[in-house]
């Protein structure tokens, strides 16, 4: 038999609590890890990327030996540092020969590998070699748009799984209210090739327009790269239909007799039972006599009034 400890003190059971599933969960935290041998172009990358997610990120500067997220056994070390952090995205930096200037994001489901892209990382500039008004610049933890230019990212395999990766990487906490005051960034992602996207990030810049809605431009921030897809590895069928799974209490339930329309909003219908009218009795509450009555007496007709005769006294 295996012997469950409980939490002792109040600290620890808040921690357990932070970390316990949740029916609404809260946004996820990314953790970037180095490999064994990282070069100058990783390592700043892996910085822009921690300085973009900076609200929502855990980064370890330590080399890490045993960490092949694509092979057998090399995942151990990977999923263990998911549960201690309580992260559920991952980016990983190496450098060889055979992938230079290698980058791995990917995505856990309950601490366990869910699914991989493999990426090289070309043509980088970092934020530091843009020049604009650094008033404009995007704040830290504001809501970023996306725009995928391209047909490949809906007909290609390998580019529809990496969009679904940078979104769930870069699109931060999900929120039911939005400030549009606080949309100040967008990612640009451009689909070159069958294995290639190029991927910019800019800062939105209103400008009058003459009218209420302002005219936007993208002015250039960084960072900027072209991600060559080298290897892609999708979730396995068992684990994605597992973390498809809806909680009972979050399933939104059909209204009965209830649809929507575009233009007239949300419509119902009652259903009223057949009304047996004959067979309901009726209390006779007739007033039309009354009223006759009444009438005939402020007229002066009907019966004349006929004085008594007086009773007569026995002697």
């Amino acid at each position: 038999m295996l012997h469950i400890k409980t939490p002792k003190s109040g600290r620890a059971r808040r921690e357990l609590k932070k970390i316990a599933p949740k029916l609404v969960e809260t946004g996820k935290k990314t953790l970037i890890l180095h490999g064994t041998k990282t070069s100058n172009v990783i390592n700043s990358v892996l910085t822009e990327i921690y300085h973009l997610k900076k609200d929502n990120a855990v980064k370890y500067t330590k080399r890490n030996d045993n960490i092949r997220p694509f092979e057998s056994g090399g995942e151990t070390s990977l999923e263990f540092y998911s549960l201690k952090t309580d992260c559920s995205l991952f980016v990983f930096g190496s450098h060889s020969k055979k992938r230079p200037d290698n980058l791995v994001i990917g995505r856990t489901y309950d601490h366990h590998i869910y699914d991989l892209v493999e990426v090289g990382i070309e043509n980088f500039k970092s934020m530091q070699s843009f020049s604009y008004d650094k008033r404009f610049a995007p704040l830290i933890g504001s809501k970023p748009f996306f725009a995928f230019i391209g047909e490949g990212f809906e007909n290609i395999e390998e580019l529809k799984h990496i969009k679904e990766v940078l979104l769930d990487l870069f699109h931060g906490q999900a929120v039911t209210n939005l400030n549009l005051a606080g949309l100040d960034r967008v990612y640009v992602c451009t689909a070159v090739s069958s294995n290639k996207v190029f991927f910019t990030h800019c800062a939105l810049r209103m400008k009058k327009s003459g009218t209420i809605v302002p005219r936007m431009e993208l002015v250039e921030v960084g960072p900027s790269m072209d991600l060559v897809i080298r290897r892609h590895r999708l979730a396995d069928e068992s684990l994605r239909k597992q973390s498809m799974k809806t909680a009972p209490e979050l399933k939104i339930r059909k209204e009965k007799n209830v649809s929507r329309d575009v233009i007239e909003g949300k419509i119902g219908k009652v259903y009223i039972p057949d009304q047996q009218v004959g067979s309901v009795p009726l209390p006779n509450k007739s007033k039309g006599l009354k009223r006759e009555r009444r009438e005939a007496k402020t007229k002066g007709e009907g019966k004349t009034h006929v004085d008594k005769k007086p009773k007569q006294q026995d002697s």
